[in-house]
């Protein structure tokens, strides 16, 4: 058999089995014109030197297993010396693995420093699991239909109600001023060592408020540049609650507090419940001159609603 031939039904290249034979793993017979003639037993030895491979187990210690073989055994780990290779495997494995867990450790430490650099909370005051990512979306989150909750809003006027912001003052919705203002509602946002309500991630449009906060954030100025007078977020959570997130996320806008969900009785908003609490479906007003002049609900993927704002005022300017 060629050289060719047995790469073919080993898996492996060419090039590998000269490294193979160079590391005397593999020592085929010399035909008369000397050509290497590689047998079963050869395409046999390669096929484990490659299985072994994806193990992680190097070429050099896959020895002791071909050994085990030549010697006629029917399987390359039925030998004592095959056992002990895959004991250092192992042990090397677990050294590794050791190692990220204590460099995993130390990323763990910093994120949870620069989250909280400037905020009131720190991680040790909160407990809970500190690894839950408040800032991505998960992708398989499930996608919230329209169920028509939110149709009758357009050119409904909005109602005066003062609700208390995070700036320390109350703002007046309905004279908020003639040009337009976005306020975008949402559930209730997740913050580090805080446990979301049990089965969140379930629930169509809930996940996803801090990404959703962000993106407003991250797009500040040019929401401003595109014709709006401001940004307010709005939700049922206490004012302390949003503080520490505007702190936390350095949002450049105020959000706005409605515990007993005024906003929601007044203009029949859209909720859901969930863990005994009563929370906002998300969605987002556009207000002009105390009147609503446009509304996105439903708001999916959080995450890039900023952008779908940002477009519709650009496409609809002033």
């Amino acid at each position: 058999m060629q050289i060719s031939e047995l790469a073919r039904r080993a898996g492996v290249t060419t090039k590998a089995v000269r490294y193979y034979e160079s590391l005397g793993l593999l020592t085929p017979g010399r035909l008369a014109n000397g050509y290497r003639d590689y047998n079963e037993h050869d395409v046999r030895l390669t096929q484990e030197i490659r299985a072994l491979g994806s193990l992680g187990i190097p070429v050099e210690r896959t020895r002791p297993f071909l050994e085990c073989l030549t010697a006629g055994h029917q399987h390359a780990d039925d030998c004592p010396a095959s056992l002990a290779g895959y004991r250092d495997a192992i042990d090397e494995l677990t050294q590794r693995i050791e190692g990220l867990t204590a460099r995993r450790a130390v990323l763990v430490a910093h994120l949870q420093q620069a989250a909280h650099r400037g905020s009131r909370l720190s991680p040790a005051d909160e407990g809970g699991d500190l690894m839950t990512d408040y800032t991505s979306v998960p992708a398989d989150l499930p996608v919230p239909e329209d169920d028509g909750a939110a149709t009758h809003l357009l050119g409904t006027k909005v109602p005066h109600l003062e609700l208390q912001a995070t700036g320390g003052t109350a703002v007046r919705l309905d004279a908020l001023g003639a040009g337009r203002t976005v306020i975008y509602v949402y559930p209730l946002t997740g913050r580090p060592g805080v446990d979301l309500p049990d089965g969140w991630d379930s629930i169509p449009g809930a996940r996803g408020c801090t990404p959703e906060a962000c993106g407003f954030r991250d797009h500040h100025q040019d929401l401003l540049a595109a014709g709006t007078d401001g940004v307010f977020g709005l939700s049922s959570q206490e004012t302390d609650y949003q503080r520490e997130v505007v702190e936390r996320l350095h949002l450049p806008f105020q959000m706005l507090s409605d515990p007993a969900r005024n906003l929601a009785q007044e203009l029949d908003l859209p909720t859901f419940g969930t863990s005994g609490l009563t929370l906002y479906k998300r969605l987002t007003l556009i207000v002009r001159d105390g009147v609503i002049e446009h509304v996105f609900y439903p708001v999916f993927p959080p995450s890039e609603h900023a952008d779908q704002v940002l477009t519709w005022l650009r496409d609809n300017p002033l």
